[in-house]
């Protein structure tokens, strides 16, 4: 009987999962899977680590019945069927917020989840979701060992002035502060540079996780320096449904001159801007580059616009660029949103090889570029399950 590490990482509409070996550092899965679509029409694809697609069983067939508690039942009964003659000895959970308590991986204990739940409302699309899945985990199997492993925690080591606002100080001091996300995965991206960039590997370099889901980081030792997202998940970038950085008297005009309450304009933000409020189409990038609609372009082009900005700005809290890194799903397969972002980057000596930029290569800057420009897959799960594997040790 061998040993096995799960991975999960519950989204709002989504719920992913991954299996690995817990006697290996090998970052590579056993088996991916994951639920799309919770909420109208579930839809479970699973694979083997060579790719192949596995019997879904029971869950070939699901309909809008099927929450994420329901969906994660049936997984766990699944998993047990699949490998009745391994033995999962580990959970590991991506959790969005881990406040300023928790700097790194944690056991989840009853007052650990106590302490998680508190953080709900700066994380309302994700957070409940994270922590239904240990609860459904737990009930499962109450004594197994589950990790929560937080997208904030790696840019704890940013130093204060990165992570201020510009308000009165009590508030800072009751946790109003900047806390950054996608932590897993700029986690993942700076622990693989030394292959990619050698001695640069420690130099300054911004990595930017591009996907429904934007942001950006500034790392410099492979620590975190300042990061695009603040107190939540909805600062930063332009993003497929979410307005990253807005003016705040935008918020004050919407309650006072369209009488919308916070529940609406929370709606609003979160689920109606970014890419889809923009072109009034769709929040999938792939979908609006083929569209003819010029709303659509106007939504591409806001976004680079927007990411070329913010990446420039970030740039003093590293006193320069060596390596511009682009990850996460549209970073990782849209070729042209990195033109559009590096052509705007051109003063700061950023130019790429648009033929290596086509084929997605990993390295897609140009002999003339000063930066070196990349693009590497993130592995997220990678990260958890090494966090189990300490802990089981």
């Amino acid at each position: 009987m061998s040993d096995l590490v799960l991975t999960l990482n519950a989204g709002s509409s989504s719920l992913k999962f991954a299996i690995f070996a817990s006697n290996t550092p090998s970052a590579h899965a056993e088996m991916t899977g994951k639920f799309a679509s919770i909420g109208r029409q579930p839809v479970f694809t699973v694979s083997s680590a060579d790719g192949r697609s596995l019997d879904k069983g029971a869950l070939a067939t699901l309909d809008n019945t099927f929450d994420h508690e329901k969906l994660l039942a049936l997984l766990l009964l699944w998993l047990a069927q699949h490998h009745g003659r391994h033995r999962i000895v580990a959970v590991g959970h991506r959790v969005v917020h881990g406040g300023e308590r928790f700097e790194g991986p944690t056991r989840v204990t009853e007052a650990v989840l106590d302490a998680l739940e508190s953080l709900v409302p700066l994380a309302p699309l994700h957070q409940p979701h994270n922590l239904a899945a240990i609860r459904a985990v737990a009930r499962w199997r109450p004594d197994l060992l589950q990790i929560a492993c937080f997208d904030t925690s790696f840019h704890r080591s940013q130093e204060r002035l990165a992570q201020l606002f510009a308000i009165p100080h009590a508030l800072s001091d009751e946790g109003v502060i900047r806390y950054g996300f996608h932590g897993l995965s700029y986690a993942y991206i700076a622990s693989v540079l030394p292959e990619h960039l050698g001695s640069l590997a420690d130099g300054r370099v911004i990595v930017a996780h591009l996907g429904n889901g934007s942001s950006l980081c500034a790392i410099k030792d492979r620590q975190s320096m300042a990061t695009s997202m603040g107190f939540t998940a909805l600062d930063g970038l332009v993003m497929g449904r979410r307005c990253g950085t807005l003016d705040p008297g935008v918020i004050l005009y919407l309650m006072r001159a369209k009488e919308m309450d916070a529940t609406a304009i929370e709606d609003m933000l979160y689920r109606k801007s970014g890419l889809l409020g923009v072109s009034g189409i769709s929040n999938n990038m792939h979908i609006l580059q083929e569209s003819k609609d010029p709303r659509a372009r106007e939504a591409i082009e806001l976004y680079c616009y927007r990411a070329a900005s913010l990446i420039a700005g970030l740039v003093p809290s590293i006193g320069g660029l060596d390596a511009l890194v682009f990850t996460a799903g549209i970073g990782e397969n849209s070729a042209l949103v990195r033109r559009l972002i590096c052509d705007r980057l051109a003063w700061l000596s950023v130019s790429i090889d648009s033929k290596a930029n086509s084929e997605n290569a990993v390295q897609i800057g140009s002999e003339q570029s000063c930066v070196k420009v990349l693009v590497l897959p993130t592995n997220e799960e990678a990260i958890i399950a090494k966090a189990c594997r300490d802990y089981s040790e």
